[in-house]
């Protein structure tokens, strides 16, 4: 860490990050940077129309997050169903100190699917990184969240990165930041099927380079009545969040969606260890979006989300074949939830 950077930890006027990026934006607070590598509504409308085409029909769990569809996991994480976020936030202040001695100090860290940044502020005072580097996908979220972190720790260098991980992504790095180390919490990489949760870690292995360390979050496998209860909660936030997919669509594509005409439907799959979150069509009915007509017969559904539950050793495996080094795992007393330090091994060693 530069002593400049040093120095800003004590002076709430320090420094303001050179993103030295050719879509960095300066926002209302200087030691806040934004780049914007969000999709376009071109993207949004190749990638919705795609996934009704299918059969069965399917949407990326990424589309969820509008600035409604933010708030209203914000209000999950919240419900006394939905044990992952108090669960992960309480690993993370138990062993924290244990955490960042894994991760190392005064480096550039970088959250993937940051939402509303709380579990990274149990980080951020044990690691103290040089520039912390927020990435999701909801624009108006990110921002709010990097300067709420930007006044409750005034000197931290805050790079936000408005981007979609699912697929290649780039970071507004500099060549010079060696000391890399990221953090994935929220068992989000259990959206993603198996494969593609494999590309995402090695993507993130050549973000960070050799020796460099993940920190992520995994829900593990449990009672299938707790898994549904999380995911069907009594006051219907979770249907009102999968539902506000299609006021989405309806927004920002023109489309018809009747959304009284289709219900939230989620259960465990036991074959495959998940959750599965669909929007069941209640009648025979056609929606029009983008120009085009897409039919629904009556109990068909659009598939909008998987949740992967792993035991601790199929992910360590997981995280093997992308390239990753397990090196600790911490959990819960109830083993309801893991955070993992992995470390991105040397060129052959997993041979």
């Amino acid at each position: 860490m530069t002593q400049a950077a040093a120095a800003a930890y004590r002076d709430p006027q320090g420094p303001a990050l050179d993103a030295h990026s050719d879509s960095a934006e300066p926002t209302q607070d200087a030691r806040v940077s934004f780049c914007d590598y969000h999709p376009t509504i071109a993207d949004l409308r190749e990638e919705v129309l795609q996934g009704l085409s299918q059969s069965p029909k399917r949407l990326s769990p990424k589309l969820f997050y509008d600035r409604r569809g933010s708030q209203l996991f914000d209000a999950i994480t919240e419900l006394p169903e939905y044990y992952p976020t108090r669960t992960e936030i309480g690993i993370l202040e138990t062993h924290g100190e244990a955490m960042a001695d894994r991760l190392g100090r005064e480096n550039v860290l970088i959250e993937l699917g940051s939402g509303s940044s709380l579990k990274i502020q149990t980080l951020l005072a044990a690691l103290r990184p040089h520039v912390y580097v927020p990435v999701d996908i909801s624009k108006d979220h990110l921002l709010a969240s990097a300067h709420a972190l930007a006044e409750r720790f005034p000197g931290l260098m805050i790079l936000a990165a408005c981007a979609d991980y699912s697929g290649p992504f780039k970071l507004p790095l500099e060549p010079g930041w060696s000391q890399l180390a990221a953090f994935f919490p929220g068992s989000s990489i259990g959206n993603f099927e198996p494969q593609e949760a494999r590309g995402l870690l090695r993507r993130v292995a050549g973000v960070l380079g050799e020796g460099g360390r993940l920190l992520i979050g995994v829900d593990l496998r449990k009672d299938p009545s707790l898994l549904s209860a999380a995911y069907n909660d009594a006051q219907g936030v979770t249907a009102a969040f999968n539902l506000n997919l299609l006021t989405r669509i309806n927004r920002e594509l023109e489309a018809d969606f009747d959304t009284s005409a289709f219900r939230h439907k989620a259960f465990f799959n036991a074959e495959v260890s998940r959750i599965e979150m669909h929007l069941e069509s209640l009648c025979d009915q056609s929606v029009r979006i983008a120009g085009r007509e897409i039919p629904f017969k009556q109990g068909e559904t659009i598939h909008t989300e998987c949740s992967y539950k792993y035991s601790i050793a199929d992910f360590q495996a997981l995280a093997r074949d992308a390239g990753f080094e397990a090196e600790e795992v911490w959990t819960d007393s109830e083993q309801l939830f893991s955070v993992h330090c992995l470390r991105v091994a040397a060129r052959g060693s997993l041979a």
